[in-house]
């Protein structure tokens, strides 16, 4: 071959795509190679298998070219730091998969699992290509495959840029992180056709698995943006806090905040009243670098913040309570949030912080009937389980099951302190004095002795110094001073060592 002849039939690769963006410009979507400049450093992008084609013969595809098989993959850079990318075409054969299309995607994931880099999939497919019947069926279980092998060991990121559905939805679930754009993106097991067909109901691609219903409803995404270009930096400012594999060191960033290590409004922020709600952001806008933190599944159960930050220009997972919402007592959805984002965190060696102000396990018949006793039971497991860094910081409630649940010692924190308010206990005051003093409490109907009472029951049994003489706690600490104690923390743990019980695995309650 010749060098004009190669040049010429690069040259029809990039032509044949370029005529394809004006349809994806007038459904409100970038092109491949637009996704590719928006995604990775400058000139670093290296193709691979530019040239693949599909090899089916039936239904009018013998002879048919689809420039790329419908899928763009290579090596490029992010943030200075190797990455594979996969990206598919919509504009070529709708971006289905075929035999051929999921060897390239395979190929990515493959040498990304062999190199210990990260893997980033662009899904924009009308789904498995019909006119490859099984093989079409055998490529996405391959991928499935290579997915699983590799949970754990590289960061995996799926950016919903168009139609995900059917089968096609379990490769980004199988992934740690799910981005989705609102207006571009949509996920479902099944259309709005089959299912006006089975069940009579009527519903848009939008209603049924957009990006604000698959980020606010069901939890299944993590990430939600307004545009693609908005998800792309988003992509890139999570990829700055992971490390490339689960042997990499934890990425550190130069500390821009280095000689702030106190922050005098922590000091007032906890309400006189304890039932009274404040934002638990602000909390952890005190304690971080420079006040900047990227929440996870930022819409959904927001009862629990879960977020990636830096103390000291070391990267940290974040885990609090919000009191703002449910007075932030957890539910079955944040269990579940809550307990993804731990085992995420400990896949990739990142320490985990966590804020407690809880009441409980949120009461009622629809959470039980919803499986809280299931969900919660996640939450213990993976917080005991997770062998990161674990610190802990008390600031108000940690009553009931709900205190063990958020990351006590009992669970294997490394180091917990309370705030001078907090109150470690079964109950509430309120709920323990109507037990412990129920016949009293009948015969004398005076409110000042119910009052008492409860004064009483506070500070003998809520107090933080009955927890720390009992060593469950390590210090009463000033709130203004958690950002230092925590970045102390993490030094003295940078180091930690873990044995495990030999074990296939356990039994995770899913």
């Amino acid at each position: 071959m010749e060098i004009n002849e190669l040049n010429a039939l690069k040259s029809n690769i990039l032509n044949a795509e370029s005529e394809g963006a004006k349809k994806q410009h007038s459904n409100g979507k970038l092109t491949v190679r637009e996704r590719i400049s928006r995604l990775v450093d400058p000139s670093t992008f290296v193709e691979i298998g530019a040239f693949v084609e599909h090899r089916a013969t039936s239904f009018g595809m013998q002879g048919k070219k689809v420039i790329e098989d419908g899928v763009v993959t290579g090596s490029a850079k992010i943030n200075s730091k190797d990455v594979y990318i996969a990206l598919q075409d919509f504009t070529a054969q709708g971006g289905t998969l075929g035999e051929m299309h999921a060897k390239k995607i395979a190929e990515c994931q493959e040498r990304a699992l062999k190199y210990g880099v990260p893997i980033i999939m662009v899904n924009d497919s009308g789904g498995a290509r019909i006119q490859e019947g099984i093989d079409a069926l055998a490529g996405f279980g391959d991928l499935f495959n290579n997915s699983i092998k590799a949970s754990g060991v590289i960061p995996q990121i799926s950016v919903i840029a168009g139609p995900c559905a059917g089968g096609a939805v379990y490769l980004p679930s199988l992934n740690d992180f799910i981005f989705m754009v609102n207006g571009v993106s949509n996920m479902f097991i099944t259309g709005p056709s089959v299912i006006k067909a089975v069940t009579g109901e009527v519903v848009t691609p939008e209603e049924l698995g957009g990006a604000a219903v698959q980020n606010r409803t069901s939890g299944v995404a993590h990430f939600y943006a307004d545009t693609e270009d908005e998800c792309f930096t988003m992509v890139k400012k999570l990829l700055s806090y992971l490390p490339q594999n689960n042997l990499d060191e934890v990425a550190v960033k130069p500390n821009t905040d280095e000689r702030r290590t106190e922050s005098d409004a922590l000091d007032t922020i906890i309400p006189d009243l304890n039932t009274k709600a404040y934002d638990v952001k602000d909390v952890i806008r005190a304690i971080v670098d420079d006040g900047d933190f990227m929440e996870y599944q930022k819409f959904f159960a927001t009862n629990i913040v879960t977020c990636f930050a830096r103390i000291f220009g070391k990267t940290v997972g974040i885990i609090a309570n919000q009191p703002k919402v449910n007075a932030g007592s957890i539910d079955s959805d944040a269990a579940d949030k809550a307990s993804r984002f731990i085992r995420t965190l400990d896949s990739f060696n990142i320490p985990l912080v966590t804020l407690v102000d809880v009441p409980g396990f949120l009461p009622g018949v629809k959470e039980e009937h919803k499986g809280i006793i299931r969900h919660g039971a996640k939450l213990l497991y993976a917080y005991s389980e997770a062998s990161v860094p674990k610190i802990t910081i008390i600031m108000r409630k940690a009553y009931g099951g709900a205190y063990i649940a958020m990351c006590s010692k009992h669970l294997g924190a490394d180091v917990v302190y309370a705030w001078p308010k907090a109150e470690i206990a079964v109950m509430g005051a309120e709920g323990a004095v109507s037990i412990l003093y129920n016949k009293e409490l009948k015969q004398n109907t005076d409110e000042t002795f119910r009052e008492q009472k409860i004064e009483e029951y506070k500070n003998e049994f809520m107090t933080p110094l009955l927890a720390a003489k009992r060593g469950y706690i390590d210090d009463v600490i000033i709130p203004s001073s958690t950002r230092k104690h925590i970045g102390r923390a993490l030094q003295l743990l940078k180091n930690k060592k873990t044995y495990k019980i030999q074990k296939k695995h356990g039994n995770i309650p899913l």
